[in-house]
C-alpha cells in the first residue's frame, strides 16, 4: 500500500520553479526523489548561491519556503532569488512571486529581486493581482500532479539534455 499522502505536501517555491519547467520534476520532487546532486548544473547553481552576494543575509526560511536573500531597507523588505542564468525567467519570476505571496499572507509587504550574477543582471518583481491568481491556479494544478499514483510521462524537451533527473527519465 502506498503510504504517500499528497495532502501532507506543502507547496514550496521549489515546486513552483519545477512546475514551469517540467511537471514530471514536480511529481518526483514531491516524493523527495532528489535530482542528481553531482549534476554540473546543480553544482554550479550551488556554487553561485554560496559565493555571490556575500554581504547579504542568505537562506531565510519562512513557512515551507527558503528565500535566497533578504534585505531590510528603509523602503521595506526585499527578497532576492539568485539564479545561474536568466534562461528560465518565467520559473524564477513565479518562484519569487510565490515567496512574496507567502510573506503577504503572513502580513509582510515585500518586493522581489531576481539576480543573475553571472550575467550581472537584476530584475525587480512586484506581486500583482494577476500573478497571485496565476499562482493560485498553479498551486491547484501542482496538487493534482502530486496526487497522481505515477509521474507524468517524460516529454523530450531541450532542457532534458542538462537535467539532473535525466537518468531517472531516460535510463
Amino acid at each position: 500500500m502506498d503510504t504517500f499522502r499528497a495532502s501532507e505536501i506543502s507547496i514550496t517555491g521549489t515546486l513552483i520553479w519545477y512546475y514551469y519547467i517540467c511537471h514530471r520534476q514536480v511529481w518526483l520532487m514531491s516524493r523527495q526523489i532528489a535530482p542528481e546532486q553531482d549534476n554540473p548544473n546543480i553544482v554550479l547553481g550551488r556554487y553561485i548561491q554560496e559565493h555571490s552576494y556575500l554581504r547579504e543575509k542568505k537562506e531565510v526560511s519562512v513557512g515551507s519556503s527558503k528565500m535566497d536573500i533578504i534585505r531590510v531597507l528603509e523602503e521595506g523588505l526585499v527578497i532576492g532569488e539568485v539564479k545561474k542564468s536568466s534562461r528560465y525567467q518565467k520559473s524564477a519570476r513565479m518562484q519569487l512571486a510565490f515567496y512574496l505571496k507567502e510573506l503577504k499572507n503572513r502580513g509582510l509587504k515585500a518586493t522581489g529581486e531576481l539576480r543573475f550574477p553571472q550575467e550581472k543582471k537584476k530584475q525587480q518583481i512586484v506581486l500583482a493581482k494577476q500573478t497571485e491568481e496565476e499562482l493560485d491556479r498553479t498551486c491547484q494544478h501542482i496538487k493534482i500532479i502530486i496526487r497522481e499514483e505515477k509521474p507524468p510521462p517524460p516529454q523530450k524537451k531541450q532542457l532534458c539534455k542538462n537535467c539532473a533527473y535525466a537518468e531517472f527519465c531516460w535510463a
